[in-house]
């Protein structure tokens, strides 16, 4: 299996942000309103107070308020920026399998893989949170990409996004309109997203979602896929 490092570069790669700003022992990413995980600052090695008060002067910089992004290897990180008041934030299950083990027969005209999304998968997406900065997440995004529209009961039911990094595709921003949950149609853009991935090659899926999502990780866990990582965020005070 991948290792989860593997797939958080290929998270970064699917999702990326506007811009990336290195710093001393920093990768600083420049979001533009695009969420958390394009916003955020990494430690690229061990890093002392003076450090954490540079990280924190680039993001003001940039019109950023102070996050960082740690996966759990940053102990005394995560410790330093606990103390001086930065609440964990969002703490997120990493998801991943073989594309073989998701992929499967779908109904005629359940999902579409499209190149553009749709102006009802905008709205569909827009319902959830995913505004237009989230969609110039997606559009950044290089190489195989497809964007997801699923339908149920001849009504527009789902949108997702999946983006290829060599073997590996990330499945992102999922959302499943609330009148058609509990219908398996988030199991059906897994499955879509599978196929497709398959088709261009790919031999595993991952996908990122906060743990205190309950359903959605009841979902993934059904489906076999397993979590293989996991991150979490400091915002400051």
């Amino acid at each position: 299996m991948t290792s989860a490092d593997e797939w958080m570069r290929a998270m970064e790669a699917t999702w990326p942000p506007a811009a990336v700003h290195h710093g001393d022992g920093w990768v600083l990413r420049e979001g533009q309103g695009g969420g958390k995980r394009v916003s955020s600052c990494s430690a690229t090695r061990p890093v002392d107070e003076a450090a954490i008060h540079a990280a924190e002067t680039a993001m003001a910089a940039i019109g950023q308020r102070a996050l960082f992004m740690l996966n759990g290897s940053e102990g005394d990180l995560d410790g330093q920026l606990e103390a001086k008041g930065y609440a964990c934030v969002d703490p997120v299950a990493l998801y991943a399998a073989p594309v073989s083990q998701l992929c499967a027969d779908l109904p005629p005209l359940c999902v579409f893989d499209l190149e553009e999304p749709l102006s009802i998968m905008l709205r569909l997406w827009s319902a959830g949170g995913i505004g237009p900065e989230r969609m110039a997440v997606m559009a950044r995004a290089k190489g195989p990409k497809t964007y997801l529209f699923g339908r149920n009961r001849n009504r527009a039911a789902a949108v997702a996004f999946a983006a290829l990094d060599g073997p590996l595709v990330m499945l992102h921003a999922l959302e499943v309109a609330p009148d058609h949950r509990r219908e398996g149609v988030g199991r059906a853009m897994l499955t879509a997203a599978a196929n497709w991935a398959a088709s261009h090659g790919a031999t595993e899926l991952g996908l990122a979602v906060t743990r205190a999502n309950t359903p959605a990780n009841a979902l993934y866990a059904a489906m076999g896929l397993e979590v293989v990582g996991g991150y979490h965020y400091r915002c400051a005070p």
